[in-house]
């Protein structure tokens, strides 16, 4: 047998000393022993001391099936017909990280997608000058927890990872994407050890199949190579911890239970409670990477009830539901001695711990739940009780589906993706008796025990990981705001594996498939993945490709003809911008942040009117739309509607207080009413939350220059260069301030800042002309009219200027 080492299945066993002393005193422990089931155990407990994974038990009715959740001694290997190599623990370990590495390596070379935008390039908190506590008290998109559009996902140690990378190298995607490889490789080798624990001791291959199997899977793409799938990897990564700690508390309870027995407490007093802690400890620390990890406690619950002592606390319990009552009673008195006040114990904890949790999270949340739209998961508004739960059935089999065949993956499953079903003749109602019988036939072969009691608890376990993990995406203890989402399976996909490599077992054993077609098989279907992964992970690589593939998937989802449009519009595309957004709303004519952005790209086209109709219909749709209204203000302001303009711009500042942008519209609004002052105190406001605002310390220091404040402009300007040392239209409108004080000196050096930051500006150099022609600098005044017609032959102050520069040197020459 392999030696696992370390976290794994196997536990490193007492000092020989103990188990010496452990055998010496076992026969007195036999009195204890009247159910011969009991006896059997005991005997098997007898030719088990050699095994990696055992050890002496509370009393000779557990085997070392109590510390590992394996099935006792055995002499062959439950999984010795798994057509596959028996590898030591390292190359194992080995096998696993390369494969990981090998299926998502492609996507170093990506860029920042989809969310990581929100996530990651525009918000804040990732930023070293932004206050670390910030990232605690705002969710994981930069936005306060208590605002009314928090989405209230709380991941401060996801995005404190996100933050060093940008202290590590800023916002160059490929450490990011290299940090997720690295996670995904990881957790994947810690799948081994959680692998080891499922199937025991006694089945090294069927851990390492499962595995390779987790480590290259389709379905992880979206959480490795889309950046934000960080919070999965992280929450796996410690669920799995937090699994892998509670498993040796188990294991220490046993032992500690055994030794006062034996009159023996050397080396093992307080661990089990140190495990505990751990286990509370890396919850918590999964949860506050994503919210999906308070359910390590649910599988630490699984583990204790199907694997811990052999699996029989969990089989006595089906024997009660089943009505065998005098097997459950003989069951239950073959219990090893401690073990139920034990497990009741450990579950009390995890109660405390999960309560203690909740409460804490719906405290951070501000004691409010997130607001989701109709559009983003449009089966929870749907007002029959019974269709809403046929939809929500109908989306289990669709994840259960894209586990089995990973060939249908998109970024977004919302808006049109998957249409709600609605009447009863809907076909895709078929799928949900495949659902059901699936399941109950997996249930069926998990609480039928018989003569392969180790295979129930595989399949039992195998559909815990499965389902636990998954349970808060499931709508039924609180609305989520998504129809499918892939990254919630990277966890299931544990327990997905388990029952692909249990089938295997069951079909090698049963004789009826060749054990080479078996082979062939898996090798087959791991090469499928491995490409699958890298052909995904190409997907991933730009918004243009991810958008597109998203296309050949969900042809009616609006969303990503939105997003089509948001890439053809950067890319300066209009047209097809416009021909993205019309389609996006002719799918969903409810779509507001189609509306707002096809809006700004007609006002930008003079469509004033058809732009302030679909702002309009934005706001009316979504009234703390605070972007909409910002942007029906300028529409109004250029239709002449100033007041209604103000009320727009105050309107989306009451939705959003922190929007420089609304405040520098809003100036420009007062600078159109004459209101000097009120300009100036709106464009501070903006730049004191933007600095790095150009446009708002420009229009300051152009009003200042123009109403005769030439010092108050001179401070502003280099207020704003502090900020801005290469912004060029900051230079030129100080050079232009200082030139009028003939301040020659210091104006020449601002205008040849400017120029040389932006040499193709005929405006720098027309203006840099001027100076010279006041300062009887006639050549150089020359030099400069004339790069400045180059640049723009059209530019009638230079040709002004340049004639009446030649004139006036005709005649000096004269």
């Amino acid at each position: 047998m392999m030696v696992c080492g370390g976290w794994c299945g196997s536990w490193d066993g007492e000092q020989q000393q103990q188990q010496q002393h452990r055998q010496q005193q076992q026969q007195q422990l036999q009195h204890h022993d009247r159910d011969v089931t009991a006896k059997g155990l005991a005997s098997a407990n007898k030719t088990n001391h050699n095994n990696v994974n055992s050890s002496a038990n509370v009393s000779a009715a557990s085997s070392s099936a109590a510390a590992s959740g394996g099935v006792g001694a055995a002499t062959t290997s439950w999984d010795q017909d798994v057509p596959a190599p028996e590898l030591p623990y390292p190359a194992a370990a080995l096998l696993v990280g390369v494969c990981a590495c090998v299926c998502f390596v492609n996507s170093l070379p990506g860029d920042f997608v989809f969310d990581d935008s929100e996530a990651i390039v525009n918000n804040n908190d990732i930023r070293s000058d932004t206050p670390l506590a910030n990232l605690f008290h705002n969710d994981f998109w930069g936005t306060r927890l208590t605002h009314p559009s928090s989405h209230k996902s709380y991941r401060p140690l996801t995005v404190l990872s996100f933050r060093l990378n940008y202290a590590w190298g800023g916002l160059t995607p490929l450490s990011y994407h290299a940090v997720n490889i690295a996670l995904h490789s990881l957790v994947s080798v810690m799948s081994l050890r959680i692998f080891y624990v499922v199937f025991g001791s006694c089945a090294p291959r069927a851990a390492v199949l499962s595995a390779v199997l987790f480590a290259t899977h389709p379905i992880h793409t979206e959480a490795v190579s889309g950046i934000v799938g960080r919070a999965d990897l992280l929450c796996a990564l410690f669920v799995f911890i937090a699994f892998l700690s509670y498993v040796r508390a188990v294991r220490s309870m046993t032992e500690e239970n055994a030794n006062r027995k034996l009159g023996c407490s050397r080396g093992w007093c307080g661990q089990s409670l140190l495990y505990m802690l751990m286990t509370t400890a890396a919850t918590a620390t999964a949860m506050l990477c994503k919210e999906v990890g308070i359910t390590a406690l649910g599988l630490c619950s699984a583990y204790d009830i199907l694997l811990a002592h052999g699996g029989l606390i969990g089989h006595t319990i089906i024997l009660f539901i089943m009505g065998h009552n005098q097997r459950a009673v003989a069951s239950w008195r073959s219990l090893p001695g401690g073990s139920v006040r034990g497990a009741m114990c450990r579950h009390l904890t995890l109660a405390v711990t999960g309560l203690a949790l909740l409460a804490g999270r719906w405290v951070v949340m501000g004691s409010t739940v997130p607001r989701f739209m109709k559009v983003d998961n449009p089966a929870s508004f749907i007002d029959s009780v019974l269709f809403r739960s046929l939809n929500y059935q109908y989306t289990y089999s669709m994840n259960a589906l894209l586990l089995l065949l990973p060939i249908w993956l998109c970024f977004d499953w919302s808006m049109g993706c998957v249409p709600v079903i609605v009447n009863f003749g809907d076909l895709r109602l078929l799928l949900l008796p495949l659902l059901w019988f699936a399941f109950i036939m997996l249930l069926r072969r998990g609480v039928t025990q018989g003569r392969t009691a180790h295979t129930s608890r595989c399949v039992l376990m195998g559909l815990a990981l499965g389902i636990v993990p998954f349970l808060p995406a499931s709508n039924v203890f609180f609305r989520v705001g998504f129809v499918i989402a892939e990254r919630v399976l990277y966890l299931p996909a544990a327990g997905f594996c388990v029952l692909v490599v249990t089938g295997m077992r069951e079909l090698a054993t049963a004789g009826h498939v060749s054990k080479r077609v078996i082979q062939v098989g898996y090798v087959f279907l791991v090469v499928v993945f491995v490409l699958r992964c890298q052909q995904r992970s190409r997907d991933w690589l730009t918004e243009r490709q991810l958008f597109s593939s998203g296309l050949h998937v969900c042809p009616l989802n609006a969303k990503v003809h939105y997003n089509m449009g948001k890439v053809a519009a950067d890319s300066g595309d209009v047209v097809e911008a416009v021909r993205r957004y019309r389609e996006a709303l002719r799918l969903n004519a409810d779509y507001d942040q189609a509306m707002n952005n096809l809006a700004n790209i007609l006002k930008d086209q003079g469509h004033l009117d058809e732009a302030l109709h679909l702002l309009q219909q934005a706001t009316s749709l979504r009234s703390d739309f605070a972007a909409a209204w910002m942007n029906l203000g300028i529409v109004q302001a250029s239709l002449g509607h100033h007041s209604a303009a103000e009320t727009s711009y105050l309107t989306a500042l009451t939705h959003r207080a922190v929007y420089p942008d609304c405040l520098y519209n809003l100036g420009n609004l007062y600078l159109e009413k004459g209101d000097h002052k009120a300009a100036l105190a709106t464009w501070t406001n903006a730049t004191t939350i933007k600095p790095g605002l150009a446009v708002a310390w420009t229009n300051m220091l152009i009003l200042l220059d123009s109403q005769g404040h030439y010092e108050p402009a001179i401070d502003v300007a280099h207020k704003a260069l502090r900020h801005l040392p290469n912004e060029p239209a900051l230079h030129f409108n100080l050079a232009n301030t200082l030139g009028k004080l003939s301040r020659y000196q210091e104006s020449e050096s601002h205008f040849l800042l400017a120029t040389n930051l932006d040499s193709t500006n005929a405006n720098y150099w027309a203006n840099l002309g001027v100076l010279y022609h006041r300062w009887r600098k006639y050549d150089r005044a020359q030099q400069a009219y004339v790069r400045a017609l180059s640049l723009n032959p059209g530019l009638r102050s230079a040709q002004d200027n340049l004639s009446m520069l030649l004139k006036a040197t005709s005649k000096l020459s004269r």
